[in-house]
């Protein structure tokens, strides 16, 4: 037993200093030559049944006042965090692995979680559907008989405390005819929903809520079947003869007085690290930490089939997994420098996934202008944009995130939502039963009509973004501003005057805010330690764009599970264990995670290292405009200096010549 041990050591050493290589900074993503590493260890330990299929495997992230004190050539931890699934016991765990050390830190079992899916369950779910016997014969009432030309969609089962559904791994199939089409959305067979238990692999059961006519109509989306096209537009190029603007180490990037470092994280998506802005010789810290914590999309169609769509595409999906490689021309400009990104396979090997991320500069149009009318001498300047796009594929749904530098020190956030709509049949237009065809065709009006025989539910998509704040440091004040008029009297004559309050938030029950359009509400993050010219407190200001209230009546399931939609921002002071809006189990959990459990603690918020979560709410009213594929619709926000800076910041960009 000496030698395969002495073996075993030599490998892990190998492995370790080989992945180290490459290795320049703790918040590096895992290289595959870790992740094989800290799986090997793993198994090796015997600490986990030997059956675990692993879902998550990940850096676990340093605490953060060692990366903060990190000195580039210092000696730094490796650990990689672990979720791993038993089917066969159905059974959760979590681990940690100290990679460099060689040895488990931790592991141990989590009673009542579900993982997020698994490739696994993909691999086996459409086989386990079409071999139902009560699936088929669903398919047979409505004409179908060919099984092999259905689609069947994967859907996240949610927890709506049904007693058969209990303590089982489910998801729910969703039956669309694909014939030869190469869209199948456009042929929804309605009404009925397969209730699958995996780890049986099995139909639990099937809902069948009646038979409505599957329409025959397809869809496609390609060039030709769009018709005749258009004439194409003129050629556009984005020439750089000498480059892009931006240096990339690493997984850090430096573009005009920017440095910021990034990871693709196989649930949230992009994350950035450690952003900082250079001012005066010396680059200040603005945001630690910043990425999709949650989003879900909540349907507001009643019926049998429809009530459960409830889907957390971060939490139960995984949407940085979900990462789809880029198209030049089309999904990114010419200039763009295409990035990789490794996961891992549940077996514990590395995987690439290549040219998943984009890094462009575009242009801003102006970026401040001045005309002075006595000599008519023109000062202006063109502004230059840095993006660091990912696109996900999360089933008909396609996302697009961009996190967008400004020169003028400002950091946002632009989502972009396209793709195909869930679509529900409906009787086709000149039927009896569906009157004229038209959106008074249902009595509650819960869709609109985009197609004959197709209709699209309203729904809405809820962002939680978690932003761990360093405005200058980490003793930071979330305080809110509300605008208000003043009443007419001898201190306002001519009842014009109206006035900013600024109030503190400083406690975890305080900090669950809501917009208010009538105060222009927004929040500002200040470091009281910091000071500006002007003697206040440096700060960054949460400027918010569209955003929407939850339509979800509150006793419902998924405002039970996502009660991050509850307010449009919490402030939490920082734990670093306290990452995902809804908890780190959402998949089949019954709801009360996340932020609504962490605000009990009402911990102090004034001169804190503080997070702030910020909700963002579209409501998608779908339109015949929509179909069959939407044209983007972007939303978002902006982090904007307020007090950061002394001046304008962009005050000094050289005229373009």
């Amino acid at each position: 037993m000496q030698f395969p041990t002495r073996v075993f050591l030599l490998l892990i050493v190998f492995l370790i200093n080989t992945s180290a290589q490459d290795l320049s900074h703790p918040l590096d993503p895992l290289s595959k030559g870790e992740i094989a590493a800290a799986t090997k260890i793993l198994k090796e330990s015997g600490r986990l049944p030997a059956g675990v299929r692993f879902q998550t495997i990940v850096l676990r992230e340093p605490p953060k006042a060692e990366v903060l004190g990190f000195k580039s050539g210092d000696k730094f931890r490796r650990e990689a965090f672990f979720i791993g699934y038993e089917r066969a016991g159905n059974k959760t765990y979590e681990a940690v692995v100290d990679i460099r050390g060689g040895q488990v830190i931790s592991a141990r079992e989590i009673p009542g979680a579900q993982p997020s899916l698994m490739l696994d369950d993909v691999l086996m779910f459409q086989s386990i559907v079409r071999s139902d016997p009560q699936w088929q014969e669903a398919m047979r009432k409505r004409g179908i008989t060919e099984f092999g030309r259905i689609q069947v969609e994967m859907w996240s089962a949610g927890y709506f405390g049904f007693p058969e559904e209990e303590g089982k791994r489910l998801f729910r199939g969703l039956s669309y005819f694909r014939g030869d089409s190469k869209m199948p959305y456009a042929r929804p067979i309605e009404g009925v929903v397969a209730v699958v238990d995996m780890n049986a692999r099995k139909v639990l059961r099937i809902v069948d809520s009646g038979i409505v006519p599957v329409p025959s109509a397809t869809a496609d989306v390609d060039e030709a079947s769009a018709g005749p096209l258009r004439e194409a537009a003129k050629p556009f190029q984005i020439i750089q003869p000498q480059g892009g603007g931006f240096e990339i180490r690493g997984n850090e990037i430096h573009w005009q007085k920017w440095r910021f470092r990034y990871a693709l994280h196989p649930r949230e998506g992009m994350v950035l690290y450690t952003v900082g802005y250079e001012d005066k010789g010396r680059v200040r810290p603005i945001l630690y930490r910043g990425s999709l914590s949650e989003m879900v999309v909540p349907y507001g169609d009643p019926s049998p089939a429809w009530f459960i769509r409830n889907a957390f595409d971060v939490g139960e999906f995984g949407v940085g997994r979900l990462a789809t490689p880029l198209e030049a021309k089309n999904d990114i400009p010419d200039n763009t420098t295409l990035l990789d990104a490794v996961f891992s396979s549940e077996s514990g090997t590395g995987i690439d996934a290549k040219n998943v991320i984009a890094v462009y500069e575009r242009d801003g149009g102006v970026a401040w202008k001045h005309v002075d009318y006595m000599t008519n001498q023109n000062q202006s300047r063109r502004a230059r944009e840095l993006v660091l796009s990912f696109f996900a594929v999360v089933g008909n749904y396609d996302y697009g995130f961009n996190w967008v530098f400004h020169q003028d020190g400002t950091l946002e956030m632009e989502i972009m939502l396209t793709g195909v709509m869930s679509t529900k049949g409906i009787p086709p237009q000149g039927a009896e039963a569906a009157g004229n065809g038209s959106h008074d065709m249902h009595e509650n009006n819960y869709w609109h009509v985009v197609a004959n025989g197709v209709a699209a539910p309203h729904h809405q998509h809820f962002f939680n973004f978690r932003l761990d704040m360093d405005v200058d440091g980490t003793a930071n004040t979330v305080v809110e501003q509300n605008t208000q008029t003043l009443p007419p009297g001898p201190g306002n004559p001519y009842d014009n005057a109206f006035v900013m309050k600024e109030s503190p938030l400083r406690s975890e029950s305080e900090a669950q805010r809501q917009l208010n359009l009538a105060t222009h509400r927004r929040w500002r993050v200040i470091n009281q330690s910091a000071k500006n010219t002007v003697g206040e407190p440096t700060g960054y200001v949460l400027l918010t764009g569209e955003n929407s209230v939850p339509l979800a009546g509150p006793g419902s399931s998924v405002r039970k599970r996502a009660g991050f939609m509850n307010s449009h921002l919490w402030v939490t002071q920082n734990n670093p264990d306290e990452i995902y809006a809804a908890g780190l189990y959402i998949n089949q959990g019954k709801g009360g995670e996340g932020l609504p459990k962490w605000i009990k603690q009402n911990r102090p918020l004034e001169n804190q290292d503080v997070v702030m979560w910020y909700s963002l709410g579209v409501t998608h009213l779908p339109r015949p405009e929509d179909w069959p594929v939407m044209p983007v619709h972007k939303a978002g926000f902006k982090l904007m200096p307020l007090g950061f800076f002394d001046r304008n910041p962009a005050l000094d960009l050289p005229k373009t010549r």
